[in-house]
């Protein structure tokens, strides 16, 4: 499959989460999610359509295909391991983290997601056996 757009990755991620959320993702609250119109919505579902990823027939709700749900958690985890690594390594707040991480996922390569992911599991485990890492780290950013 082609590499999709940082745009319809986003389409993909919060369609996903919809679904998940309340069962079914309905342009309408894509639309106020993503903070854009309609239209814009409609297009970008026809797009991701024509690839595969969701159904979509107009009034109806978007599903997602076996494909683009696949897609649509891999999205996921990288935002999640984004935000965990920079919550955690870099003690950036949630928020920032999360806005940061949302840029972030989209651009690194998979080699690199990989190793902040191994990071990432490698700082949670080390500060469990370490109580005091979390602290040096604290103070490492002031």
């Amino acid at each position: 499959m082609e590499k999709l757009s940082q745009s319809q990755e986003d389409y993909l991620e919060t369609i996903y989460t919809e679904i998940k959320a309340k069962g079914c993702a309905k342009v309408t609250d894509i639309a106020n999610i993503l903070n854009v119109k309609k239209a814009s919505v409609t297009g970008a579902i026809n797009n991701l359509s024509e690839k595969g990823l969701v159904n979509y027939a107009p009034y109806s709700a978007v599903t997602l295909t076996k494909t683009g749900e696949q897609t649509a958690k891999k999205i996921l985890l990288r935002h999640e391991v984004m935000t965990n690594f920079l919550i955690n390594a870099l003690n950036l707040p949630k928020e920032e983290a999360a806005q940061n991480a949302c840029r972030m996922e989209h651009i690194m390569s998979e080699e690199m997601f990989k190793r902040i992911h191994s990071f990432s599991h490698f700082i949670c485990n080390y500060s469990k056996e370490n109580p005091d890492f979390q602290k040096k780290l604290q103070e490492l950013y002031k």
